[in-house]
């Protein structure tokens, strides 16, 4: 009986022993790994802040048409791939081309009614110059009969008849001077097509050329069609949203840390980023491009109040832009508003925590695909011209004007 209590007593002390001895070694174990810890967190965890609240962002190119009108085709579709250039929608181009004609046809007559202006140029310098014959003609007669009528050759009143010839030539020439110099303010320092006339037309049919080539509606960059509102003949206007393009090679990540992450962040910091779309398998590398200045909720609609008796702090999160290596985009695209999980190395704490440079130079650009047709309608504008009018790049002169009015002027200081 003694010996079997003794065995037992023997057995709870050695499970105590035992029990002492798991939770030494388990008490070491932690402090180890607490340790580890503590050297992992120095060395290298603080370095490096991580959110899973971030989403990939990008361009959403709005097609609209400049003029309004009726869409009579549509040639791409949502997910459609299209180039920059193609040609998306074409709206009903009667309208437009009868608006075009119309203006050809003002053009033309404006064009021969101009041409007239400089025709009557010519016309009034030689009716000046006629002008100034008969004034010289009638001031030698009366010249004349002057010394006829002391000799009683004539009589009195053949000389008043040839002072009234005098002063009509006279005011005829002054009739004649101011018909030119109207006619020439309707034409000097210009050359018919830089007429204003000319001109006004000019921009007139510009305006409806472009109108016509509008009709025709062009992707302004290559994406990925995501939304296509518009149907076959529905009227639309220049604020109708045609379709929308996402460039995919254009796409970026925002990413929204906490504020009391963001005190080491500095622009071109390293970036690591995991898609959910891919997994961890495919790490993305990227760098911080910039902060934005203020908080999501200080650009909402209606800001938070904070000033009130139930005020409960929240933190706050700050949207960190980030590009990504666009050859790893090209191996494996993503699309917008897709989830990531970012993890910005802050290493690197000599940058800047804002950007510090303008930039100077475009950032985002499409091209303008009404130049060659300005080119068109300028080459549409010149064939009208010749066709209806000459001296088109002549300008007027008129060397007779500065003439006639000395000569006038000599006559009438003759009498």
């Amino acid at each position: 009986m003694a010996g079997e209590q003794e065995g037992s007593k023997i057995d709870r002390l050695s499970q105590q022993w035992q029990r002492r001895r798991i939770l030494s070694v388990l008490s070491l174990v932690f402090l180890v790994l607490i340790f580890i810890f503590s050297l992992y967190w120095l060395f290298v965890g603080r370095f490096y802040e991580t959110t899973d609240d971030a989403y990939v962002s990008g361009n959403l190119v709005q097609v609209m048409p400049r003029i309004s009108g009726q869409v009579s085709a549509i040639f791409a579709d949502e997910t459609s791939l299209v180039k920059k250039g193609m040609v998306l929608v074409t709206l009903d181009k009667v309208d437009a081309e009868i608006a075009l004609k119309n203006v050809e046809t003002q053009l033309a007559v404006t064009a021969r009614q101009v041409s007239q202006f400089y025709q009557n140029v010519g016309q009034l310098q030689a009716k000046v110059k006629q002008q100034e014959d008969i004034l010289e003609r009638t001031q030698d007669d009366y010249k004349r009969r002057q010394k006829l009528v002391v000799g009683k050759v004539i009589t009195t009143e053949d000389l008043e008849h040839a002072r009234i010839s005098v002063d009509s030539a006279r005011a005829a020439l002054d009739l004649a001077k101011h018909q030119l110099e109207a006619a020439i303010a309707l034409v000097a320092n210009s050359d018919l097509y830089h007429h204003p006339q000319i001109q006004q037309i000019a921009v007139r049919l510009r305006n409806a050329y472009l109108n016509l080539k509008r009709t025709t509606i062009y992707a302004p960059e290559t994406g990925y069609v995501a939304k296509r509102p518009v149907q076959v003949g529905q009227q639309v206007n220049p604020n109708t949203v045609l379709m929308i393009i996402v460039p995919l090679n254009q796409v970026w990540i925002d990413a929204n840390f906490k504020e009391s992450q963001l005190s080491h962040f500095r622009i071109d910091q390293p970036v690591e980023l995991i898609s959910d779309i891919y997994g961890s398998h495919v790490k993305y590398q990227g760098r911080v491009i910039g902060l934005n200045p203020g908080a999501g909720n200080s650009f909402s609609l209606l800001p938070p109040q904070n000033a009130t008796g139930n005020w409960i702090k929240i933190v706050q999160r700050l949207p960190v832009r980030i590009a990504i290596n666009s050859q790893q985009l090209k191996e494996h695209p993503l699309r917008v508003g897709l989830s990531m999980t970012v993890t910005v190395d802050t290493h690197d704490r000599q940058g800047h925590a804002l950007a510090k440079l303008t930039p100077n130079q475009v950032i985002y650009q499409t091209q303008d695909y009404n130049a060659q047709d300005l080119a068109g309608a300028d080459q549409l504008v010149k064939e009208i011209l010749e066709q209806n009018a000459q001296n088109i790049s002549l300008p007027i002169v008129v060397p007779a004007t500065s003439e006639a009015s000395e000569v006038g002027s000599s006559h009438l200081d003759s009498r």
